[in-house]
């Protein structure tokens, strides 16, 4: 991988082969999108468990050219630990179960990466052989404080937006009415705004709620 790969493990300890094992995984997503600018990859255990092994979870954040990409993978030993009975179960094969689950998690949360970037790459190559302008939309929502708000597109359809994305930190310029250009991508809960810019010419956008709670 040509982007900088950051590993973090917590509540357990480092691992070169599990460490090797993640860069292998990565270095194959360049072949799914090949502007890839960043990836970290978090691997934790959150609760140990005495008899039924151990739930790994891995948390991988990609950085794209128009904002990030999430892939979180939660599996558990415990559902194949219960199939085994615990008189036969022995220290040796629980480790080695422990060991082939979290390679399993790893590989599963990476070929969930590989698929959203295939999608984005694919949205990307669209957006470039139209050469259509970002999407029009107006703030229609807006919470100060919480930082954050949503768009209404020119569809109806209502779209989550992060302070961050906003260019050129003109957030808290922003008032329900504002129209904006923006880009659009997949967050953890849907849709979302990953880049939002202010009209230079504004426009009255009537319907728009005057406050936002």
């Amino acid at each position: 991988m040509k982007s900088q790969l950051q590993i973090t493990f917590r509540n357990m300890k480092s691992s070169k082969e599990v460490e090797e094992w993640i860069r292998e995984a990565a270095a194959k997503l360049d072949s799914f999108y090949s502007q890839i600018m960043g990836c970290r990859v978090e691997l934790q255990i959150p609760h140990r468990h005495h008899k039924n092994g151990v739930a790994y979870h891995i948390r991988i954040d990609l950085t794209v050219p128009q904002g990030e990409i999430v892939v979180k993978r939660e599996p558990s030993l415990r559902g194949r630990a219960r199939q085994l009975k615990e008189s036969q179960l022995t220290k040796h094969a629980e480790l080695n179960a422990q060991h082939k689950d979290l390679r399993r998690t790893i590989d599963d949360a990476f070929k969930a990466a590989a698929r959203r970037l295939q999608d984005y790459a694919r949205r990307q190559r669209g957006e470039t052989k139209r050469r259509a302008p970002l999407p029009e939309a107006y703030v229609s929502r807006i919470l100060p404080q919480e930082g954050y708000g949503f768009l209404t597109s020119a569809d109806g359809r209502q779209i989550y937006f992060h302070k961050n994305s906003v260019l050129g930190g003109a957030f808290p310029r922003l008032q329900v009415g504002t129209t904006v250009r923006f880009a659009e991508g997949l967050g953890e809960k849907g849709p979302q705004a990953t880049t939002v810019r202010i009209l230079p010419k504004q426009r009255l956008r009537y319907g728009a709620k005057s406050a936002a709670a």
